[in-house]
């Protein structure tokens, strides 16, 4: 059984929503690992003379918790798995 954590992760960018986006995302993946899934739970823009100037996203990243007992779990069964 997997445990999943969400966490909130805030970026911005000049180019689009989906590059901000995408800027979230590689951003938690420098120290977080085994992301599923991303939620866009807010978007937001700042204007300057009547133009938009940032696009920023306010996002929840989940991913897994491997815990050391998970992975010892998960190793033993590999290891069955290959010695048959």
């Amino acid at each position: 059984m997997s445990v999943v954590k969400v966490i909130e992760v805030m970026a911005q960018s000049e180019k689009s929503w989906e590059d901000a986006t995408r800027i979230a995302l590689d951003e938690a993946s420098k120290t977080v690992k085994d992301i599923k899934s991303i939620y866009i739970k807010e978007f937001q823009a700042v204007v300057e003379n009547n133009k938009i100037t940032q696009f920023r996203v306010d996002t929840k990243i989940s991913f897994i918790i491997h815990s050391e007992i998970q992975e010892q779990h998960q190793k033993k069964q590999e290891e069955h798995a290959t010695s048959r």
